[in-house]
């Protein structure tokens, strides 16, 4: 009974949520080192752990560890462990303790198994990944040529924003995202007297959102989007394939019968 417990996988599904909600709440000003709550979490570590030793003793350990997600719990469960010391032995810096805690939220990424059509998701998503990959990189060729080229205009005017080239690319990606596109111009135009600068300057900036926001991150969108509803395209493809054929065995018996 107690086995069937750690071996069903709905239980420990409910488990891993109820654990994140204490995780969540310990997080809380007025719950934090909440003693109970502290305990309840070590208690759901033990729980993960008994259960990795069940499994161990049920599936062997080649057949425990020949799954992706059994390698995966396990791993969270061993780096998990120095969690039960910290009431025991004195730790000054619990820094990496509270970070091993929140590695233990990865979990979460279990319930992703329960997504339907999840592989034809996850092919849509290398696919994707692949054909963006030109036009991501002419954006970061983009950025980084719109990063120099406002540094050298810019850096005496706005320091905050184009002091130097790693601080340029990271506004001018800004502006791409279509964040701060006219702050920015403004902080310029109110350090100037300079009327001609203040019309260049705003123009300038209209043709960075066009090209790189507008243009650019649209079309990464646009391919994909493309690549990642490419299986629906092809199954309506198939289907309309299907239907044509249907339609000319018809004709050729309507032909046939005449």
């Amino acid at each position: 009974m107690l086995k069937n417990l750690f071996l069903d996988e709905r239980k420990v599904m409910i488990a891993i949520l109820i654990n994140t909600v204490v995780l969540f709440l310990l997080y809380f000003p007025e719950f934090a080192g909440n003693i109970y709550l502290e305990l309840i979490d070590q208690l759901f570590i033990l729980f993960f752990v008994v259960e990795a030793l069940v499994k161990l003793s049920v599936y062997k350990p080649r057949g425990y560890f020949g799954s992706g997600w059994n390698r995966f719990d396990f791993t969270i469960v061993v780096l998990s462990l120095p969690s039960l010391l910290i009431h025991i032995i004195p730790i000054p810096d619990t820094s990496l303790l509270i970070l091993l805690r929140l590695f233990r939220l990865i979990r979460l990424i279990r319930f992703i198994r329960f997504i339907p059509n999840l592989s034809q998701i996850m092919a849509g998503l290398g696919r994707a990944l692949q054909a963006s990959v030109f036009v991501l990189l002419a954006l970061v060729v983009i950025n980084f040529l719109l990063a120099l080229f406002t540094c050298h205009l810019y850096a005496r005017i706005a320091p905050e924003y184009f002091g130097n080239p790693l601080l340029s690319a990271y506004s001018i990606f800004q502006i791409f995202t279509i964040e701060g596109w006219n702050e920015i111009p403004n902080v310029i135009a109110s350090r100037t007297d300079n009327h001609l600068i203040i019309g260049l300057t705003r123009i300038y900036f209209v043709i960075i959102v066009l090209v790189g926001g507008i243009f650019g991150i649209s079309l990464a969108n646009a391919v994909f989007v493309d690549e990642m509803t490419i299986d629906n395209n092809r199954v309506l493809e198939d289907k309309i394939d299907s239907l044509e054929e249907q339609i000319r065995e018809l004709k050729e018996l309507i032909q046939n019968g005449n």
